[in-house]
């Protein structure tokens, strides 16, 4: 069976991650990025959206998972964001992307990110 890609780019949520006390209490915005791999084949020739995945659903998804719990690390998090990709039907694989651009580092910097990907078993 084929395997197509869904992306997700760009996806803005304020969290409370981090080791630090000041992370938690202020927050801070995450920015994450999600490539899905899974067959559309179904969706396009039904052009039905049931048998996709739902993008707006999806971001939801990964939206809650950011606003809630906290996490002491951003690999903690990428995983937990794996997990929810992996859990949609039909979806085979994930690469998650969780960019920390206001992460408290002394240097100056554009971004710090960690990327995972991931299997369905």
């Amino acid at each position: 069976m084929d395997t197509d890609l869904i992306t997700l780019t760009g996806l803005r949520v304020h969290g409370r991650h981090g080791v630090f006390d000041f992370e938690r209490d202020a927050g801070q915005d995450f920015i994450v990025d999600v490539s899905l791999r899974t067959s559309t084949a179904e969706a396009a020739a039904s052009d039905d959206l049931k048998h996709t995945v739902d993008y707006g659903a999806l971001a939801d998804s990964l939206a809650a998972i950011v606003a809630g719990e906290p996490v002491n690390l951003i690999e903690t998090l990428a995983e937990r964001l794996a997990g929810a990709c992996l859990a949609l039907d039909g979806v085979r694989a994930a690469k998650v992307t969780v960019h920390k651009p206001q992460a408290p580092i002394s240097q100056q910097f554009t971004d710090v990110a960690v990327t995972i990907e991931r299997s369905a078993p």
